[in-house]
């Protein structure tokens, strides 16, 4: 490849644990201002998104994906396209989970832009990568099965870490779930499930290799089996507690 991975004038990002932890402080007196995550991620993951980025050069799949330089969010908001997908495929699931959610590929751009506007931009490989892994996010939340409750989106950050190594994501997951833990039913394994979704990760496929408009055709049952994306029945098993004790997880988790 001659393609510059980074841009020379970025500046080497260091790690900022202060930082990381007044912006983790007021996502949780704001769980809405999402763009806390993009921050406190930011402030610790250091080198941690160009070591990913080098090892996603270093495959095949990888070098295809850079060939086709695609940028997905129109893709995955084309959802007239996306319904011609027969039932039970990746793509009917991804599309009934976002509108069931209300969400748009779009509007997690707009969410990340918030975070960036005070940032110089550069057009390296180094951006595109980001911004692929930025939006298969709530992708992965259909392939894994973790839902939107705040123990999924803790889950698919343990996940997410077990495929691309960072200290920000693996922090923000921690946290996360020992905030939720405080609200959970006594014994319930809250952090075991997002070890259990850091472990899934790491035994998985890396989803970013993926050639997306195929995946969205496939069968979502055979593409889990295929990438090797086990069930997440502990966290399945804390959602039970919930409910066991008389509370909707859904709900209790959300309005958190």
């Amino acid at each position: 490849m001659t393609e510059a991975l980074v841009n020379p004038n970025r500046k080497k990002p260091r790690m900022r644990p202060l930082k990381a932890l007044g912006h983790f402080r007021n996502l949780i007196a704001d769980k809405e201002d999402t763009a806390q995550v993009f921050y406190t991620i930011e402030a610790l993951n250091g080198q941690a998104l160009l070591r990913g980025l080098e090892s996603f050069v270093a495959t095949e799949k990888g070098q295809a994906r850079i060939a086709e330089r695609r940028y997905l969010p129109p893709l995955l908001d084309d959802h007239e396209a996306i319904r011609k997908f027969p039932a039970g495929s990746v793509g009917a699931a991804y599309l009934e989970f976002m509108e069931r959610e209300g969400l748009t590929a779009a509007g997690l751009v707009e969410e990340f832009d918030r975070f960036t506007k005070d940032t110089e931009q550069f057009d390296d490989l180094l951006q595109w990568y980001g911004y692929r892994l930025r939006d298969t996010h709530d992708l992965l939340h259909v392939l894994t099965g973790y839902g939107r409750d705040a123990l999924g989106e803790v889950c698919v950050l343990g996940f997410s870490h077990g495929q691309v190594r960072g200290l920000g994501v693996i922090f923000v997951a921690y946290m996360g779930a020992r905030e939720i833990k405080k609200l959970a039913p006594r014994g319930a394994p809250v952090l075991a499930a997002m070890r259990e979704g850091k472990r899934h990760g790491k035994l998985a496929q890396w989803i970013a290799l993926e050639d997306i408009p195929a995946l969205l055709a496939e069968p979502l049952e055979a593409a889990r089996e295929r990438l090797g994306i086990l069930p997440p029945k502990t966290y399945q098993k804390v959602h039970e507690m919930f409910r066991q004790a008389g509370q909707e997880p859904m709900e209790v988790l959300a309005a958190e």
